[in-house]
């Protein structure tokens, strides 16, 4: 007799639990395809060729947004130049050849911490580090996309690195391999796919920031080549979008900028799963 209630009790709750994950689910996506169409149907009626290949006039009131691509072009390219190198190298340190726990524990938790704080406080320490040494630049403003970026790539190739066999590294010392020699031929080529996709994500965050880069980057929009660029002050797209929006007024030129930011993410994410499924791929053969 008291099988039967609490059956349909439990069947009940079930059904209410269940019913609860669609609604969420559907409010998430609803929310998202939102953001999505209402972005675009503002932002793409003002894209122009004009707009995408010319600079601003204050002369003739022209509004382009030609050197905003650049420089986010520009501290993309600097900030993952330096960030690579430094984050991989960093986890393979700590994955494959650090011996004492204790200390690794200590430098992922400091990476953990330096994940979760604020960027606005980034872009004091860049101003107060960079800033105040090399000026308002765009190096300097790719030098704090590095700190930001750093505990995610070191952290994201911790976790690919993790997910190959200990046999594999096994096998290879039985071979004869040497540690960097079972690093490179063994460990690296079974977790890049992990890599790769941490690398491209990170270069979503770089493109969608602006609170650290007003404080170190600036705000100009002049066309300037790669050299020069990184050494004079500049606006990326997201601070440009900041400008228009704050400043001036423009909000048709901020949704332009906005519709091109949630193209490019759109892409980023399209080429993170990509990867991963190339890979994927690859492996089952």
């Amino acid at each position: 007799m008291l099988t039967k209630p609490l059956s349909k009790r439990r069947r009940a709750y079930g059904r209410l639990m269940r019913g609860l994950m669609v609604t969420c689910a559907g409010l998430t996506g609803a929310l998202v395809l939102f953001l999505l169409v209402y972005v675009m149907v503002r932002g793409v009626p003002n894209l122009s060729w004009e707009l995408l290949s010319t600079k601003p006039s204050y002369l003739t009131g022209r509004i382009g947004i030609l050197p905003d691509i650049l420089n986010t072009l520009y501290v993309v390219l600097a900030t993952l130049v330096i960030v690579l190198p430094l984050g991989v190298g960093a986890a393979i340190y700590l994955t494959e050849y650090a011996s004492n726990k204790k200390l690794v524990a200590v430098i992922e938790y400091a990476a953990e911490t330096l994940s979760g704080i604020p960027s606005i406080i980034y872009g004091l320490v860049g101003i107060l580090i960079f800033s105040n040494h090399m000026g308002t630049c765009l190096m300097a403003g790719a030098l704090t996309l590095v700190i930001m970026n750093l505990p995610t790539i070191m952290r994201t190739t911790q976790e690919s690195l993790k997910t190959v066999p200990q046999s594999y590294r096994e096998g290879a010392f039985g071979l004869g391999a040497g540690k960097w020699r079972v690093v490179r031929t063994v460990v690296l080529p079974g977790c890049v796919d992990g890599i790769i996709t941490g690398c491209i994500l990170s270069v979503g965050r770089i493109l969608g920031e602006s609170a650290a880069l007003l404080f170190t980057a600036g705000f100009a929009h002049a066309v300037n080549g790669l050299l020069t660029g990184l050494a004079t002050p500049g606006a990326t797209l997201t601070v440009a979008l900041y400008v228009y929006a704050k400043e001036q007024g423009e909000f048709g030129v901020a949704f332009a900028i906005a519709a091109i930011l949630m193209v490019l993410t759109l892409l980023i994410n399209l080429a993170a799963t990509l990867v991963q499924t190339c890979f994927a791929k690859r492996r089952s053969l």
